[in-house]
């Protein structure tokens, strides 16, 4: 399908960041998005702080030698905040609370789903996958893979396949190595950019995004889509699952919970704005296959030109 791209954010967005360059202002708004989400998710029964004390107890320097690539640079699009943590995805406390995040802000994606809402997400990607990828993929890459969530579940979806999860953050890798022994998983962790991976030309099957683009400035991702057909084989596929723009829930979203959402979301607009499928085609693709997996998000699916 072809979308309509708007070039320019709407009159709410705009007033919005008009509000966020106002830095007490955007502080508050980061407080209070965080605090809604913490209180979502115990309502629904997830153990948020449970979780985080569990996680903070163990030890994990030997975890982090394990991953982390010390001479590895961050892109300054990186080094900023995301999701209400200063120090952005380079922290303990993001990396602790990705899970239990994850849970707490796709509750509400379908009536009823409350703390299973996630996995449900996670499952209408894979049954697009399924249906519309017609190769058998032996290597797979799971690029901004976070704490593994992503990765896991490619793992379940394709057993037979040597699954990679690529990160620029040793703290959301620690974890996800972490929780690879508690799932007894055999996954390669690597530390590194997805615009430069350093992985070899022609090394996989399919390579997967989830809820990545969200997060990048436009050059940034046009970087990622240009890297990820280097390294995909003739025939292989690249998959997308992200915010669906042509929505009517961020179209008629409040302004007040328009701005809290920005305010953990540095590069909302950039994506917002950007024509995914026109670039994907530039990148050496066909032109991708977009469907509807949730109330307000979009699975991509596009094979290699």
């Amino acid at each position: 399908m072809t979308t309509v791209v708007n070039k320019s954010p709407r009159l709410a967005s705009r007033l919005v960041n008009g509000l966020l360059a106002i830095k007490p202002l955007a502080k508050l708004a980061k407080q209070q998005a965080r605090s809604m989400m913490i209180k979502r998710a115990e309502q629904i029964g997830v153990p948020w702080s449970q979780r985080v004390q569990e996680l903070d107890s163990l030890d994990w320097d030997t975890r982090l030698s394990q991953v982390q690539n010390l001479q590895l640079p961050y892109p300054d699009y990186y080094l900023t905040s995301f999701h209400a943590y200063e120090k952005g995805n380079l922290s303990w406390e993001a990396a602790f609370e990705v899970e239990v995040a994850a849970k707490a802000v796709h509750a509400k994606i379908w009536p009823g789903t409350n703390a299973q809402g996630d996995t449900r997400l996670r499952q209408s990607y894979h049954k697009v996958i399924k249906e519309q990828v017609t190769i058998d993929p032996q290597d797979i890459l799971d690029i901004g893979c976070s704490v593994g969530l992503s990765t896991f579940a490619l793992q379940d979806a394709y057993p037979q396949a040597k699954v990679t999860g690529l990160d620029l953050s040793p703290y959301f890798l620690a974890v996800a190595q972490y929780c690879s022994e508690q799932n007894h998983t055999q996954i390669n962790w690597k530390h590194a950019a997805a615009e430069s991976t350093g992985l070899a030309d022609a090394s996989f099957d399919l390579v997967s995004a989830f809820l990545l683009f969200h997060e990048l400035p436009q050059q940034a991702s046009r970087n990622i889509l240009d890297e990820a057909r280097r390294l995909l084989r003739p025939g292989g596929y690249l998959t997308i699952m992200e915010m669906n723009p042509q929505s009517e829930i961020y179209a008629k979203m409040p302004p007040y919970i328009l701005t809290l959402l920005k305010s953990t979301e540095p590069y909302m607009d950039e994506y917002f704005t950007w024509d995914m499928e026109q670039a994907i085609v530039e990148a050496g693709f066909h032109s991708p296959t977009i469907t509807f997996n949730s109330p307000r998000h979009r699975t991509v699916v596009a094979q290699v030109r």
